[in-house]
């Protein structure tokens, strides 16, 4: 175990945070902090969300992570994505205890560059995508990191690229080979998925996607059979609907977290898709 490692309540911590400089903030996605850990056997992290991307390498141990919608069983060798804010929850196994390192990430090409590996919103998981090339230059940034003044933004950059480049698979390209005909309409989507709470509009998931809004809103409904908006309302509320079992947050917090203008306006919206009002669904 590292001598950087610092005691925590169930795990062993390692962490090095980054202030983005202005020429790493010019570019399209950069580094916010680097880190590893050895978990304790009690250790269980969420439901929470996150304000910014995570990307997970699971060096040793099993365990389960949950996000989406989604559970994926953890084990040595896999690679995972926690998109922010999207409720995430993920734990090991006590008897086979994880060990990960990780960076966390932001920026308007994100997306993107997850995308060049395989994980998007829907799919953010990779089992076995964790490769020893990779895993490699993630422990040589983090030893990089260790030393002060050592590891100046072109430093941090130049680590952060390779990573994603040996982790890169040339055949997908980022997207799913099954809708690679209408990779601008998955685009709009993952858009939709990051940004739901944010107040976005039809117009702007189009335009992100590349396309009007008609085109779109149309595409949409032909391959997932439900509208932009119906879909963007139930990012909106599944979300909530989280947040009411596993928080204590007021409603009228859970409505601007999940992009709701006021509490009435996200209370006849989550009655008339739940059946129920809010409250009643946090009593069930």
């Amino acid at each position: 175990m590292s001598g950087f490692m610092k005691e925590e309540a169930n795990e062993f911590l390692e962490n090095h945070y980054f202030i983005p400089s202005s020429f790493e903030k010019s570019g399209g996605a950069w580094p916010l902090r680097i880190g590893t850990n050895v978990v304790k056997t009690h250790y269980h992290i969420g439901p929470r969300t996150s304000p910014y991307y995570f990307l997970m390498f699971v060096l040793e141990g099993t365990g389960m992570f949950h996000q989406g919608g989604g559970s994926y069983p953890l084990k040595s060798g896999d690679l995972f994505c926690l998109f922010p804010q999207v409720v995430h929850e993920y734990y090991t196994d006590p008897h086979d205890t994880l060990k990960k390192i990780w960076f966390a990430f932001d920026g308007k090409q994100a997306l993107d560059l997850l995308k060049r590996i395989g994980l998007v919103p829907h799919r953010p998981f990779l089992p076995g995508g964790a490769n020893v090339d990779a895993i490699h230059l993630m422990q040589e940034f983090l030893q990089a990191s260790r030393v002060r003044g050592a590891c100046t933004d072109l430093n941090r950059m130049v680590y952060f690229l390779r990573v994603f480049d040996c982790l890169s698979n040339p055949s997908n390209n980022g997207l799913d080979a099954m809708v690679s005909s209408t990779s601008w309409l998955e685009r709009g989507r993952d858009y939709m998925e990051i940004h739901y709470a944010e107040g976005i509009t039809i117009q702007e998931m189009a335009a992100y996607a590349g396309v009007d809004r008609t085109t779109f809103a149309k595409k949409f409904k032909q391959i997932y059979g439900i509208s932009p908006v119906q879909y963007l309302q139930k990012l909106r509320i599944e979300q909530s609907k989280l947040l009411l079992k596993e928080t204590q947050y007021k409603l009228s917090e859970i409505a601007e977290s999940v992009g709701y203008a006021d509490l009435f306006t996200f209370s006849k919206a989550f009655k008339k898709f739940v059946g129920i009002a809010p409250l009643s669904y946090r009593k069930l």
